[in-house]
């Protein structure tokens, strides 16, 4: 309050104490109606041994560590913030005892929720990663368009047909059951999109090998001839092995391979196709053989490549904006 008397604005102080600036709001209005008394705690059902709530700048302390902080690098046990974890924390920092709820309500008044955590590989450089996004991509941009190329990224995945996607609505405490056939058959798929809605995919069965990759890259040549295409793999062997480099090389003015940076599969944008495609064609279906299964993959990927704006979305992620189209 005294902040706020002196001229600091709501934002600011909540900025500043670690707050929601309705919060703010709220004691302002207190302390006007009622001065230093209208500022009184008025928590409810307090639990028999808690103690007296966090003042705003311990609150702002560990809403920060909580945000920029694992567990394990403050001495806690676990890898994740549960509300377990914050407790400790807090009666690590201040030596105060929360009952978890009230732990959950303040990480909520932070404007935190629980959520699943994404996957980051331990191995991934983030110093080839700037490289990537700020010198490597931007020189492959700047190639393909002087010789008036394409570029294109590429990936495969595997699809069984027990995949289930999505949730279904039923009674409190009964599990809703998907029926399908308790057979299980595989189908693979190599793709290739474009951020000007471009989509080339290929179905196989088997496994994944460098043969299959220079057929599908054949494909594309014959596809987009005579553009130039600069195609984006991963560092999957299959895409570095000697038969590819030699069959790339034969075709050095019709095709070029470039590397993303090791264990980043965020920045493909064929990733986000991959789960579109388990997702709608796979998992919210119910092919009962292998011929059905192929049916409905190939059926929705030429209803995507119909459908070039839902393939230019998949380059608006923050994590994928980098290769959108550009001027």
């Amino acid at each position: 309050m005294q902040a706020v008397i002196g001229g600091m604005s709501h934002r600011e102080a909540a900025r500043v104490f670690g707050v929601q600036r309705a919060v703010v709001s709220k004691w302002m209005r207190r302390w006007r109606d009622g001065g230093s008394e209208g500022l009184r705690e008025r928590r409810r059902g307090r639990r028999p041994g808690e103690q007296q709530a966090l003042e705003p700048w311990q609150q702002g302390v560990i809403a920060t560590l909580v945000k920029e902080r694992h567990p394990d690098q403050l001495q806690l046990p676990g890898f994740l913030w549960t509300r377990d974890a914050v407790l400790e924390l807090i009666d690590q920092r201040f030596g105060v005892r929360l009952a978890v709820t009230t732990v959950g309500r303040y990480l909520r008044s932070w404007g935190l929720s629980p959520q699943v955590p994404a996957r980051k590989a331990l191995e991934r450089n983030p110093e080839a990663v700037r490289v990537w996004l700020e010198e490597r991509y931007p020189e492959i941009r700047a190639k393909a368009k002087r010789e008036g190329g394409l570029v294109l990224w590429q990936d495969e995945m595997g699809m069984r047909s027990d995949c289930s996607h999505g949730r279904s609505w039923s009674p409190i405490g009964q599990t809703p059951v998907r029926e399908t056939t308790g057979k299980r058959f595989s189908l693979n798929m190599i793709s290739a999109i474009g951020n000007e809605g471009t989509l080339r995919f290929s179905l196989f069965t088997g496994k994944f090998n460098e043969h299959v990759f220079i057929e599908f890259l054949g494909r594309l040549v014959r596809h987009h001839d005579p553009r130039k295409i600069h195609l984006i793999v991963d560092g999957h062997p299959s895409h570095r092995s000697k038969l590819v480099k030699q069959w790339v090389a034969e075709r050095a003015e019709r095709i070029e391979l470039h590397f993303l940076p090791g264990y980043s599969p965020n920045l493909n944008p064929v990733e986000l196709l991959n789960h579109d495609v388990k997702a709608n064609a796979v998992g919210r279906r119910r092919p009962l053989t292998l011929t059905e299964l192929i049916a409905d993959v190939r059926s929705y990927l030429h209803r995507r490549q119909r459908q070039p704006h839902i393939i230019t979305r998949f380059f608006t992620h923050p994590e994928t904006a980098y290769a959108a189209a550009t001027a």
